[in-house]
């Protein structure tokens, strides 16, 4: 293998490549970048076996051929050097890289020991617009389980209903849902319900490139690989009957007021410094013309923040955990919101102005007092 392209190409791939490398791995190939060079392009490749990372860039290929670099020694390497253009050539056992004044020797591992990312494709499934993949999918998948314990928590549902699709995803204390999701499908290989891991739906909301994004579902692999340009992604689908999450949203409320998001993340945000040492609790007691949002801590003080609102029905006090609260109220753009509850000790909807389609429930903390 010979070949020649600009390091800044490659630097900004490698940022993105290096989140599926697996520094811990019984398998030391998957502590390695799989580097292949062929039709004008060198391809790395990275894989935890989770999930698998392939991204190309444009480069003078001399020779064609395929090798393995450490990843971290590589990564760490092309982020420091200030070569224009370096060339990389197989050298045996090894990988050889130049520059105008710099040279390197790395030590290489076969390249047939790097697993395939995938088998075969499969039936392509559905093309993604890329702005409504980032409007969306960033409302829900905060609210997946980083617990792989309960492998179903662990995902994002995705399921075909009469208009559009539906995703949805919980952790068991909170839940989002936005329902009207506009995929492309093809009705002969169309999806009609994929449990995504989250994961891998952050790492595609991470891909910094505005091309549509296209979905094959491999039945043979039990795999969903996105193409996006020159990226690809690849992640295993969930084996796991996802909860009944229905039962859980309430379907009527004694309180509701509206307030501004912006203004209620602040307050949140300032009232989470003192909920520190008391497990983030944040209390939100809702009057007729304002949200007075406040914490306490015996051993630090405390605070509260009004919020400007309009409540109609029961003045109402609910308790939450803090870094809920922001995680909803980052993640979602719109400047209304508008707050559904029916008691202390009943679950807290969050719902935006004017959008039926989208929901945020989480569930209260019992507090004293």
């Amino acid at each position: 293998m010979i070949v020649t392209l600009l390091t800044d190409n490659l630097r900004a791939k490698l940022s993105f490549l290096n989140h599926a490398v697996s520094p811990n791995s019984q398998l030391e190939i998957l502590s390695n970048f799989f580097l292949k060079a062929s039709k004008g392009k060198l391809t790395v490749s990275a894989t935890d076996l989770e999930i698998g990372l392939s991204s190309s860039v444009p480069a003078n290929v001399e020779e064609e051929g395929e090798t393995t670099v450490p990843a971290k020694t590589f990564f760490d390497l092309i982020n420091n050097i200030t070569e224009e253009k370096i060339t990389l050539k197989t050298k045996g056992t090894n990988l050889e890289l130049t520059g105008k004044k710099i040279k390197m020797l790395f030590q290489t591992m076969p390249p047939e020991e790097f697993p395939k990312l995938y088998e075969e494709k499969g039936e392509e499934a559905a093309v993604l617009k890329k702005e409504l993949l980032l409007k969306d999918f960033n409302k829900v998948v905060f609210s997946a389980s980083a617990d792989s314990s309960r492998p179903a928590l662990s995902g994002v549902l995705v399921r075909k209903e009469k208009e559009g699709f539906l995703i949805v995803a919980t952790d068991g204390y909170r839940l989002s849902l936005k329902k009207n999701v506009a995929f492309e499908t093809k009705k002969e290989t169309g999806i009609e319900s994929l449990l995504l891991p989250a994961r891998v739906i952050r790492e595609l909301l991470s891909i910094k490139q505005d091309e549509d994004i296209r979905l094959n579902v491999s039945e043979k692999s039990n795999q969903a690989v996105f193409t996006q340009g020159e990226t690809v992604l690849v992640g295993r689908l969930i084996e796991a009957e996802y909860p009944n999450y229905e039962k859980i949203i309430p379907t009527g409320f004694d309180t509701k007021t509206g307030f501004d998001r912006e203004e209620m993340h602040k307050a949140v945000k300032i009232c989470s410094v003192f909920a520190r040492e008391t497990a983030n609790i944040v209390k939100l007691s809702l009057k007729k013309d304002k949200i007075v949002v406040s914490a306490n801590t015996p051993s630090v003080g405390e605070d509260t923040v009004e919020v400007e609102a309009k409540t109609t029905g029961e003045e109402n006090e609910i308790a939450f955990n803090g870094k809920y609260l922001l995680d909803f109220l980052s993640n979602t753009e719109e400047e209304e919101v508008v707050f559904e509850m029916s008691g202390p000790l009943n679950a807290g909807v969050f719902k935006l102005s004017g959008d039926d389609s989208f929901l945020h429930l989480i569930m209260p903390i019992r507090v004293q007092g």
